[in-house]
């Protein structure tokens, strides 16, 4: 297999790169030592910023988020027996979506298999 870019990790982070050389034309592979279930068992916190989203759209991932995620105009931190809002649309005229790393994880993955590109669990090796 020849490839312009190998991505070591099909995290998030990794499988958007992936997308984004894809759509600019560059061919990459994505290496991952653990197996796709692995890797989606790895639950983590999902806040995305709008520019996220909008990426995620650009990319063919972001339908789903849409369907399923929760936008919210601002947060609450609870700090010295209080909470106290934060209201980053009032702030910013932005909002954000709580959408689990996971499900995004998921969405590339299945934008990535859509596409017909490479990535290879269970490489060895890889760190």
């Amino acid at each position: 297999m020849r490839t312009k870019v190998a991505i070591i990790g099909a995290g998030p982070a990794g499988l958007l790169l992936g997308q984004l050389l894809h759509t600019y034309g560059i061919d990459n592979v994505i290496l991952e030592r653990h197996t796709p279930e692995y890797v989606l068992g790895r639950i983590r916190a999902g806040l995305l910023e709008e520019g996220t989203v909008a990426l995620l759209d650009e990319l063919g991932a972001g339908e789903r988020a849409h369907h399923e995620g929760l936008v919210h105009q601002g947060i609450e931190l609870a700090f010295g027996g209080e909470r106290h809002r934060i209201d980053l649309h009032g702030a910013t005229g932005k909002t954000v979506m709580i959408y689990g790393q996971t499900e995004v994880t998921l969405d590339l993955m299945n934008a990535r298999r859509a596409a017909g590109l490479t990535s290879v669990y269970e490489a060895e090796h890889v760190n």
